[in-house]
Formats: structure tokens, sequence, C-alpha cells
């Protein structure tokens, strides 16, 4: 009887070794949206963070990911990430200001000198710090990754002064930075999900856009623009958020997981963007795209950077813009 009594304890402790073993390992799954094509590097990006996160949970999360808007424009993902039907999202800087207004520093015209300076202020306690600002909203900002730096295309003439600008039909986003800077250069700013942005052009409903050329290739604007010019009058980063409630609700371990892998998939995103950026470059010119790279900026500086900083600083002080500044020199 002791015998039998010693057997069927261990089959007992066997069976919850088995329990809690699968119950340790269960598999968590995120939906993960983004409004670009599979064919942007933002989705090559997506399945290298899927990777990294297999990798450091040992296979604990998994993402499901949605691109081409399969979920929404930027500003339903980000309702639904807030609200909990959505994981994580990831869109560009722009869509979140109406969140947090500080958010609006990262689009002022031409406040970055180039990527190192771009990568000073978004890795550091500037970025960290408006990433922090998105909590009270729900939201867990857990890196930037790259749009990169925009590009300005139309299918009138070739840009390459304010002049040339003026009076064009132009697709923006919904920032109050684009749009008075737009305004400014005598154009007619036209907020518009990117979705929609192909027909609209095709359509002529817009004559222009900007958008950095990754996106402007991806989404396969060329196929409806004839100008392209790198303007280069603003940067765009990509802010990966996911809902607050979901992130506190796991470990400490696996909460690390997802910064340092997010932060791993976004350098290796940037690095992507500016290795394929000649490379597209070409491939539009085969295309009969007109590609202007050289653009005098201090022509469009001397129209809107001024004004736009004011707007900016009556809204949020200066501290800020002070402290990008200081990081470029």
């Amino acid at each position: 009887m002791k015998f039998f009594n010693v057997k069927m304890l261990a089959a007992l402790v066997a069976g919850v070794g088995i329990f809690t073993t699968g119950a340790v390992s269960a598999e968590i799954a995120l939906r993960f949206g983004y409004e670009a094509p599979r064919s942007d590097t933002q989705h090559i990006a997506a399945k290298k963070f899927n990777e990294l996160l297999a990798e450091k949970t040992k296979g604990e999360i998994k993402l499901k990911l949605f691109p081409d808007s399969t979920l929404g424009n930027a500003q339903t993902m980000i309702a639904g990430v807030r609200g909990g039907t959505i994981d994580l999202e990831m869109s560009g800087s722009p869509n979140f200001t109406g969140l947090v207004q500080k958010l609006n520093v990262i689009d002022i015209p031409f406040i970055f000198k180039n990527r190192e300076h771009v990568y000073k202020v978004l890795d550091g306690e500037i970025g960290q710090g408006l990433l922090k600002e998105l909590e009270a909203q729900g939201l867990k900002g857990l890196a930037f990754w790259d749009v990169g730096f925009r590009a300005f295309s139309n299918s009138k003439h070739t840009v390459t002064k304010p002049e040339d600008i003026k009076g064009l039909k132009v697709r923006t986003n919904q920032n109050p930075m684009y749009i008075e800077a737009f305004s400014l250069l005598g154009a007619n700013p036209v907020p518009m999900p990117l979705a929609e942005l192909y027909t609209a052009l095709e359509t002529r409903a817009v004559d222009a856009q900007e958008h950095p050329i990754g996106i402007f290739w991806s989404s396969k604007l060329y196929e409806v623009q004839k100008y392209l010019s790198l303007t280069n009058h603003g940067y765009t980063p990509l802010i990966v958020v996911m809902n607050k409630a979901k992130f506190d609700s796991l470990s400490p371990e696996l909460q690390n997981a997802l910064l340092d892998a997010a932060k791993e998939a976004g350098n290796f995103q940037r690095d992507l963007n500016v290795k394929n950026e000649q490379e597209i470059i070409t491939k539009l010119r085969k295309d009969g795209i007109e590609v202007t790279e050289q653009v005098e900026p201090a022509s469009f500086k001397a129209i809107i950077e001024g004004k736009v900083r004011k707007s900016f600083i009556d809204k949020n002080g200066d501290e800020l813009i002070k402290q990008i500044d200081a990081l470029a020199k």
C-alpha cells in the first residue's frame, strides 16, 4: 500500500510539473499593425522585431503582423492600441501630436542637422522623455524607428525653390507644423491618410506629397508622380507603441525583452533605410522620375523656420528647442 501511494504521489508531481511548464511557456500573441506595405523596411524591421522577441523570450512572445493599413489608418490603430483591441502599432510621430503636443517639436522644419543629430535627440533624454509623455494616454512607447528625412514630389514641374511649391495642392499629415509650413510656402496643404494618397495623386485630387523616399518607393507613388526633390525639409521618426496596461501586465523580464528587441529592430531598420536610399534613387531614375538631389535649403528656411518655431514656442515654451539645438553643436 505504501509503494502504491509513493507511485501515485510521483505521478501527481509529474502531472503538476507538466501543467506548470505548459503555463509558463504559453505563447503570448500580440497584434502589431502599421500602414506601410510589405515591401517597406517597416515590415522587414517588424519581422526582425518578431525574430528578436522569439530569441529573447524563448518563444513566449510572438507578434502577429498586420501591414498595409489592414487594421485601419494610423489614427484608427492608435485608438485601437489605447482601447486594447490592438496590442502594438507604429506610425510616424505626427500622428501622436494630438495626444502629446510636445511631440510637435520633432516636426519643426529643419530642426535636425543630420541623422547623427536625430539619433542623439531621440535615443537620449529628450526622446525618452517624449515617449514617457505617451503613458498618460494609455500608450507605452517602446522605441523610435525610422521614416526618414522628407522629400517633396509633384506631378507638375521641378522643385528647387519655394516659388515652385506655390499654388500646389500638397498632401501632408495632420501635424500643425507641416500644415503651417506649406501654407507659408503658398501651397494648399491637404491632410489625408497614407492609404488614400495613391488614388488622390492618380486622380489629381492633390498635385504633390512629401514623404521620405523609402515610402515614395514602397507605396509606388512614383507611378503617379513625375518630379522628386530631396528637400530634406523635416525628419520623421516612427514611434512603436504598445497598450500600456498590456505592457504593465507582463513580467519585468518580458518587458525588458520588448524594449530591447524594439530598440535593436529600430537600429536595424535605420541602417537599412540609409543603405537603400541611393539604390532607390537609381531605380527611380530608370523608371523615368526626375530626381533633384541638390536643393538649397536656405530659401525655404528663411520663409518657414522662424514662424513655425514661434508657433511651437507660444504653446510649449522654448526649452525643448534649446536642448535639441544644443545637441547639433
